[in-house]
């Protein structure tokens, strides 16, 4: 009793702690706000566990762990469990090999290079083997040593173990052969381990288990079975009466069934995480009224009955988190009067409302997929996250540099764009249509500006109680508006710069075609790509079945990444158009620019005129930097959707810093690009001024004629 004695008395340490903070908090506080400690100010729920002291005397970051259940005691335990109360620092045995050290009558062999079990003295008591290249356990292989009490075999090659091995350990009470290559536990295997208490078999290649494996296991509290092959759980509570701590996660389980618990009465942590479990019955755990901690993340489950936790009284943490649900019965967690940390993380919650945790009084610590949830969870002291990286509980933009620099980047766009629109305007060119392409291209880049403009006005309007309306924000018609807007801004202006750069193209590789589009030509293709921009922006907010909320994934309302729950016609939308239309319009682009200038250098090296090289030179610049801002923009947003289809998790961060600055690249430089810094503009402009200095004399000269006359 010893061994489940300690951890009961952790537990009731943490409880007691927990107690005398709960006390502290009968201050009255709003709801929604929570006490500096024993002070009588209170702070918002956002302020309290952020990393940053508000409080005078600190409290608001005090209490922030959430040690509820049994989270962080398994390294405790396994430290524990391969030492021992002898601390003698000299060797009380006769035999043992020179490769190992020895501490009173303790054996550690760790990394020793050791290719079979070497032989020890009989009364070692703690004989420490891991990371050796043992293979093969045979029978009566430990029956010498009939007072040993830990036998550390993991992180060894043993893939044989037969069913006499461990004859013999009468006294053993702890046994780990985790990370080897153990595929089979024969029936009897354990039969002499009457006094074993841990039992660890983590990372084999374990397949199926019986009750006859655990025969003799009177005494077995902890089982940890993680990361095998396991696909079904038999009653082994018959065998284990005693049995405290299942782990059992990262397996192939697929069901879990009553009978499977149906003596487990005295199971008090069971971890099925990381399975392939669609579905738990109402009463699967029924017969486990003493559970502390229930750990169900990352498997399959898409609903829960509405009974599945009925009769938990004593349960403090469920972890619920990555599984494929969207729907939480309202009145889910009302049985678990003393749960203290619920685990929703990776959860699209549809349908959440603050009655889903009314009845949880103590709850402390409570984690959400999207930080505006917290919002329906008042009376939780510590919610996580606190940001998503893009938006925080006080501002739809996180970070102090993004909210300036939204109306910086703004500005910087619409300017260089409507400047260059008004000087195309009132100066005259030869190539007409090619301005009218660059003005339509400017059109689109300034729509940019006008999405970046939106944003921070309702930056400013949410100014300091964002996640009051971060939902609705997100959820809303205007939202899905300026995000349709920034996506027909950016798609007009990919396909404005591929047709561009092939009618340039044809222009320098193939001079003698005479090929030259015809206004009507021109003005068509103009029309037809603008009216695809709109369809491609807009087709999201036709069927919201099939793309669901596709614009209102973050608080700028770009869908540039892809969620793990995401619809498949979302998500295969998304794709098509970054990693199928506009990943052909670069590669166009680049490889265009490249035969360009290939041409353009074969036929000045044909001349030997030192003109020629100079004009090749300042060419070859104009393409690389052409090509150069749009790999800076595009090479970050292909990267950034490719992870996101391996389902690499990206923070918000990224996205929010891709879409105030990256994104917009193209918007800002292209009027540089494609006008300002092009030698006819600048010539034209030139001769415009001119006109206009000798105009200013003519004028003044007519102006004295006229008063003279006078």
């Amino acid at each position: 009793m010893a061994p489940l004695f300690l951890p009961l008395a952790l537990l009731t340490t943490i409880v007691a702690s927990n107690a005398i903070h709960t006390g502290l908090q009968t201050i009255s506080c709003p709801l929604g706000y929570f006490p500096c400690g024993n002070l009588s100010v209170c702070l918002p729920q956002p302020l309290h566990c952020n990393g940053i002291i508000e409080c005078e005397n600190g409290a608001d970051e005090d209490e922030c762990a959430d040690l509820h259940g049994w989270p962080n005691l398994a390294d405790w335990y396994f430290y524990q469990a391969q030492r021992t109360d002898d601390e003698s620092e000299d060797c009380l045995l006769d035999v043992y090999p020179e490769q190992c050290t020895c501490t009173g009558m303790i054996v550690d062999c760790e990394e020793a290079g050791l290719f079979a079990v070497p032989a020890v003295s009989s009364n070692v008591i703690n004989l420490k083997l891991m990371h050796n290249n043992i293979t093969t356990l045979v029978d009566d292989q430990f029956i010498r040593y009939r007072q040993l009490d830990i036998l550390a075999l993991q992180n060894n090659l043993i893939h044989s173990i037969t069913s006499k091995a461990f004859s013999g350990l009468f006294q053993l009470k702890k046994l780990f052969l985790s990370h080897n290559q153990i595929s089979v536990l024969k029936p009897g295997l354990f039969r002499d381990l009457h006094q074993l208490e841990w039992l660890i078999v983590d990372n084999n290649l374990i397949g199926s288990i019986t009750q006859k494996t655990f025969v003799g296991l009177k005494s077995l509290f902890f089982l940890y079975m993680m990361n095998n092959s396991l696909e079904h759980i038999p009653n082994i509570c018959t065998i284990l009466p005693k049995l405290n701590w299942l782990d059992v996660e990262g397996n192939n389980l697929m069901t879990i069934e009553k009978k499977s618990f149906q003596t487990c009465s005295k199971i008090t942590v069971l971890v099925l995480r990381n399975n392939k479990i669609r579905y738990i019955k109402e009463d699967t755990f029924s017969t486990m009224p003493l559970m502390v901690e229930l750990d169900l993340s990352s498997n399959q489950i898409q609903e829960l009955s509405p009974l599945a936790f009925r009769g938990f009284e004593h349960l403090q943490q469920l972890n619920l988190s990555c599984n494929p649900m969207n729907y939480i019965h309202r009145d889910q967690f009302d049985h678990l009067i003393a749960l203290k940390s619920l685990d929703l993380d990776g959860i699209n919650i549809f349908n959440i409302q603050n009655r889903m945790f009314k009845n949880l009084g103590n709850l402390s610590h409570i984690y959400f997929k999207r930080f505006e949830y917290c919002r329906y969870s008042p009376h939780v002291r510590s919610c996580k996250p606190n940001t998503d990286g893009i938006s925080s509980f006080e501002n739809l933009l996180a970070n102090i540099i993004l909210r300036v620099f939204v109306w910086v980047v703004a500005f910087i766009i619409c300017f260089g764009n409507l400047f260059v629109i008004c000087m195309r305007s009132c100066i005259t060119t030869e190539n007409r249509l090619h301005t009218l392409s660059i003005k339509s291209l400017c059109c689109a880049d300034c729509l940019m500006g006008v999405y970046l403009f939106f944003i921070g006005a309702f930056d400013m309007k949410y100014l300091g109680e964002y996640n009051k309306n971060a939902q609705q924000w997100m959820e809303s018609m205007k939202c899905q508006l300026i995000g349709a807007l920034a996506m027909l801004s950016t798609e007009v202006s990919v396909m404005l710069l591929t047709y561009m750069t092939l009618e340039k193209y044809m222009c320098i590789v193939f001079p003698f075609t005479h090929y030259r589009p015809g206004k009507r030509q021109t003005l068509s293709t103009l029309v037809s790509i603008w009216i695809a921009g709109f369809i491609i922006a807009v087709i999201p907010l036709w069927n919201n079945t099939t793309f669901g909320n596709y614009y209102g994934k973050n608080g700028v309302c770009f869908p540039l990444y892809s969620e793990q729950f995401e619809s498949l016609g979302a998500r295969g939308y998304s794709t098509g158009i970054f990693l199928g239309l506009n990943l052909l319009a670069f590669i166009i682009i680049v490889f265009s620019y490249t035969s360009m200038f290939y041409s353009i250098h074969r036929t000045g090296a044909q001349s030997t005129e030192r003109s020629l090289f100079s004009r090749e030179v300042a060419i070859a610049k104009r393409f690389f930097f052409i090509v150069f801002t749009d790999a800076l923009c595009w090479i970050p947003i292909f990267l950034m959707k490719l992870l996101s289809l391996l389902e690499v998790e990206i923070p918000g961060t990224v996205t929010s810093w891709v879409v105030i600055f990256i994104l917009p690249i193209n918007s800002a430089l292209n009027p540089i690009l494609y006008t300002i810094t092009t030698t006819s503009f600048q010539e034209k402009l030139k001769q415009c001024l001119q006109n206009q200095e000798l105009l200013g004399p003519k004028k003044s000269l007519t102006s004295t004629t006229q008063m003279s006359s006078v």
